[in-house]
């Protein structure tokens, strides 16, 4: 079966965003060796993306063409009138439904891009199975945390965790379920 993957940028204190949305920080920190910290690796492992549609926008705002062009594309919505585009197909009702089936389809695993709300959805309904967090050394304050008020305890394993020269610190964990 496929996994679904919470691959996230996170602040130090646990932020994805500013409260506009802004993720200029994430590109801040120093990289003179151009470490791109595992990322070709992981988006080789996927062939799916979900994401919600403030995420969706932000990628469509970083002035380049779609990054995910060769990939199924999903943007969760609570608006059902939103029409369909070349990059993405939308969904409105039963994310949950849709998703276990998904994960029950051939194929590679999903990446869960985010935002905030999706990611709280996504935990709240059992749907992560690996959480890959890279941790930026910032702390921005307010902002976009990575889950919303979550209701359930979710308990965590650790699998690896790698550090990089750029500071940044990666942290990998299952989900125990």
């Amino acid at each position: 079966m496929r996994r679904i993957k919470l691959y996230s940028a996170i602040s130090l204190d646990g932020k994805i965003a500013r409260p506009d949305g802004d993720v200029s920080w994430l590109h801040d920190i120093p990289n003179p060796h151009g470490e791109d910290h595992g990322y070709a690796q992981f988006i080789e492992s996927v062939d799916t993306t979900v994401m919600g549609n403030n995420t969706y926008k932000q990628i469509l705002g970083f002035e380049v063409d779609f990054p995910y062009g060769g990939k199924k594309n999903y943007v969760l919505t609570t608006d059902p009138t939103i029409k369909q585009d070349e990059n993405v197909r939308y969904l409105s009702q039963d994310i949950p439904g849709f998703m276990n089936d998904l994960k029950k389809m051939e194929g590679k695993d999903i990446w869960l891009i985010g935002g905030s709300q999706i990611n709280t959805l996504f935990l709240e309904n059992d749907l992560i199975d690996e959480l890959l967090l890279f941790i930026i050394p910032v702390i921005i304050g307010d902002g976009i945390p990575l889950f919303n008020a979550v209701m359930n305890t979710t308990k965590l394993q650790l699998e690896g965790c790698d550090t990089f020269s750029t500071g940044m610190v990666g942290l990998y964990y299952n989900i125990v379920k």
